[in-house]
């Protein structure tokens, strides 16, 4: 079998502490480093459209509930990962640039809700397809079948480590 550059530290480290069992650390440390890799190739697919990956990841996540393409301020921070104030930060940098707006919240009036507008909608709809691409070509390696696998593997290592399946 092939050798990777993660073989070079488990060997070293088998070397040095011949007692320690480092199957786990294999696995981990492999995940991380295509992380970066991923990190890289993904923020290198958004560059022609001028959109950050965090910009990426606010738009898609409203793209994705369907119209009318809105969520409220503190859903949207859930479904990305942030807090209220960092989720501020981020709405007032996308509406600046057209992509947002806020509606206040007709069901409660302290709440807002943050939607796409026309030009927030067409930009995500041309960034999915890049992502997609370069999702595709990260895993060339695999065939249909083996990523389909691998998918089911990293599910199953989320869901045990975390009670509500997600990763933060």
């Amino acid at each position: 079998m092939k050798k990777d550059v993660f073989d070079e530290i488990l060997d070293q480290w088998s070397a040095e502490r011949p007692e320690l069992e480092t199957t786990s650390l294999g696995v981990v440390i492999r995940v991380m480093g295509l992380y970066r890799s991923f990190l890289r190739d993904a923020t290198r697919a958004l560059e022609p459209l001028e959109l950050e990956l965090w910009e990426y990841d606010v738009l898609s996540a409203l793209r994705r509930q369907g119209q009318p393409y809105a969520l409220s301020a503190s859903r949207l921070a859930r479904e990305t990962d942030l807090s209220s104030g960092a989720m501020t930060n981020r709405i007032d940098r996308l509406e600046q640039r057209g992509f947002v707006k806020r509606v206040a919240d007709q069901a409660d009036r302290r709440g807002v809700n943050v939607s796409l507008t026309p030009e927030g909608t067409r930009e995500i709809d041309k960034a999915i397809q890049r992502r997609l691409d370069s999702a595709a070509a990260s895993l060339q390696g695999l065939s249909e079948a083996e990523q389909n696998v691998l998918a089911g593997l990293l599910r199953t290592i989320v869901l045990s480590s975390r009670k509500d399946g997600s990763v933060a």
